[in-house]
């Protein structure tokens, strides 16, 4: 688990296809500070499995299925990844729930400048993802902890404050480029328990919502 609060930018060093999948590595020198073989890292978001830790850089593998549903395939030496270490007990939940499980991805529409280092993050979202996301709810973009600022016709719009475009690799982003989305997870068990009330009792109404406590 993870709070998308990015504590380094990484950078990668290969991505060496396998017999499946392929092998990340990725100069960190922050991040491998205690890092073990088996740790939970998130590299732009998605929850990867740490191997062959050294003094300032990391591998982990990464399965086809993750290839597949994130950007990660898109890297090649010298990219920017943004890093963070699993979360620890008893540490603080600066961002919000973040597992490391990529939804899709969207495609940036575009970065405006709104002066003094704030930027206006415009990034098309999958369809099938829009309804997960509401005003001023959270959402993970490559890793990111960010809250929705508008969500209209499939564009979903967040505001950079000057810390974050500092220290993530949002500032390398150009319009059509590819970015890892999650969505919030308590969202997905909301809309589940409430498909199956209304299964259990067709015609559900708003009132009868209440009463349940939603």
């Amino acid at each position: 688990m993870f709070t998308g609060i990015v504590e380094e930018l990484g950078t990668v060093e290969s991505l060496a296809p396998q017999a499946a999948g392929s092998r990340l590595r990725v100069r960190a020198p922050l991040v491998c500070d205690g890092l073990r073989a088996g740790d939970s890292v998130s590299v732009n978001g998605v929850c990867l499995t740490v191997v062959d830790p050294r003094e300032s850089a990391f591998s982990a593998d990464v399965a086809p299925e993750t290839l597949r549903r994130s950007s990660l395939g898109a890297l090649r030496p010298g990219s920017r990844v943004n890093l963070e270490r699993a979360l620890q007990a008893g540490a603080r939940l600066g961002g919000h729930i973040v597992q490391g499980h990529v939804d899709g991805t969207g495609e940036v529409v575009a970065i405006e400048p709104l002066g003094s280092e704030n930027y206006w993050l415009r990034v098309r979202v999958p369809a099938e993802l829009d309804r997960y996301f509401v005003y001023k709810g959270s959402v993970a973009i490559d890793g990111i902890s960010l809250t929705v600022a508008e969500i209209e016709s499939g564009v979903l719009s967040v505001t950079i404050i000057p810390h974050t475009w500092a220290n993530t690799n949002l500032r390398s982003l150009r319009p059509g480029d590819i970015v890892n989305l999650e969505t919030d997870v308590l969202a997905k068990y909301v809309e589940k328990m409430l498909g199956t009330l209304e299964v259990k009792r067709p015609g559900l109404t708003e009132a009868e919502l209440r009463e349940q406590g939603y």
